[in-house]
């Protein structure tokens, strides 16, 4: 299940954000927590920032969703996706994914856009499987501060039939 982040989601929010593994393909360079506030507080504010449940009712996955505006308001931006380490290979993120889409349905969305770095195999595969396709390459689109390592992504849509 997905529902809007709140204030009592911080813990959970910031553990991916900064997480060794996961921290690289998004969009924030390593912080500390008093650092990472008045960002999480921003997002909260944007009303943009999402949390997916397991079954168990545990914060299992985080993403943004972000609607575009005029003439582009039927295109929603999705960012900032992670499933918890301990909650990968158990079928969360394509849960999550399918949640994702049915959102922008509801929201009457026509086109989900995300990218990931092309060196990200296992996000391209998870996108694919839940019906995004690559669009293209952005290329030094994520510059990594702290190693000074530009990074190409791929844009991927998912339009709905």
């Amino acid at each position: 299940m997905i529902r809007a982040a709140d204030k009592k989601d911080f813990t959970f929010i910031y553990s991916l954000y900064m997480h060794p593994e996961i921290n690289p393909y998004l969009l924030y360079e390593v912080m500390d927590a008093t650092a990472f506030q008045p960002e999480f507080d921003a997002l909260l504010a944007r009303d943009i920032l999402y949390v997916y449940e397991g079954d168990d009712g545990q914060a299992a996955g985080m993403f943004k969703f972000i609607p575009y505006t005029h003439r582009s308001d039927h295109v929603a931006y999705v960012g900032g996706l992670a499933i918890a380490p301990d909650r990968q290979g158990k079928g969360y993120g394509l849960r999550m994914m399918r949640e994702i889409i049915e959102l922008g349905n509801a929201l009457h969305i026509l086109r989900i856009e995300l990218s990931t770095a092309v060196n990200n195999e296992k996000a391209i595969g998870l996108y694919e499987r839940a019906g995004f396709q690559k669009e293209g390459v952005l290329r030094k689109y994520t510059h990594l501060k702290k190693e000074n390592i530009f990074l190409d992504e791929v844009l991927m849509a998912y339009i709905y039939p």
